[in-house]
C-alpha cells in the first residue's frame, strides 16, 4: 500500500489542506490504520500534483497564511480506482517486540515479562482508540456504504488487537509460571 493512494483516497472524499489531512485524516479517522507525519504528507502532495493526479488550488487569506488546497484529478480517480481493484502483496511483517524476543533468551525472566507488560499496556490503549472510534455497526440499515466499508476495517483492527493481548497475556503468564 501507498502512501500516495490513502491521499488520494481521502481526497476522493472531499478536497483539503494538507495539514486537514493531518489532522483530520491521520491524526484521526484513519490513525489506526496508517501513520504519516506532516512533512511524508506535503513530498506526496506534490508528487501527486507532479503527476497531474491531484490539483491545488491557493484560497488566498487575509488574516491567515494563503491555504493551499488539493483535490483529485479525473487521471487521479483513475489510478486510485485501478489501485482499489489490484491485490496488494502482504506486506513485509516488522515487529520490534517479535524481533527482541527472538533474541531474549539471555535475558532472566522478569525483564521479558516486563517488556511484555509494556507491550500489553500499548496494545490496550490502541484497542481503545479503536473502539472509541465512531462508526455505525454493519447492522445499522442507517449507515452509508462508506460507513460500512470503514466499520468493516475497523473490526478487523479490533479483532487483531484483541488477538495480540490474548497472545501477550499468554505469554506473560509463561515466563511468571517459569521464573
Amino acid at each position: 500500500m501507498s502512501l500516495a493512494h490513502v491521499i488520494l483516497g481521502l481526497l476522493q472524499q472531499q478536497e483539503r489542506t494538507g495539514y486537514d489531512l493531518k489532522t483530520e485524516c491521520f491524526n484521526q479517522c484513519i490513525a489506526h490504520l496508517w501513520q504519516a507525519d506532516q512533512a511524508q504528507i506535503y513530498r506526496t502532495l506534490d508528487k501527486l500534483e507532479a503527476q497531474g493526479w491531484v490539483l491545488c488550488t491557493v484560497e488566498i487569506q487575509h488574516d491567515r497564511p494563503n491555504r493551499k488546497v488539493f483535490q483529485i484529478t479525473e487521471t487521479g480517480e483513475a489510478e486510485l480506482i485501478q489501485w482499489l481493484q489490484t491485490h496488494q502483496p502482504l506486506p513485509i511483517l516488522r515487529e520490534p517486540l517479535l524481533a527482541q524476543l527472538y533474541f531474549a533468551a539471555q535475558l532472566p525472566n522478569e525483564a521479558i515479562v516486563h517488556l511484555l507488560e509494556q507491550e500489553l499496556e500499548s496494545r490496550r490503549r490502541k484497542l481503545a482508540e479503536c473502539k472509541a472510534v465512531d462508526v455505525p455497526s454493519l447492522n445499522d440499515p442507517a449507515a452509508s456504504r462508506d460507513q460500512k466499508m470503514h466499520r468493516l476495517v475497523l473490526e478487523l483492527v479490533i479483532q487483531r488487537e484483541q488477538t495480540y493481548l490474548d497472545w501477550l497475556k499468554h505469554a506473560i503468564e509463561m515466563f511468571q509460571i517459569h521464573s
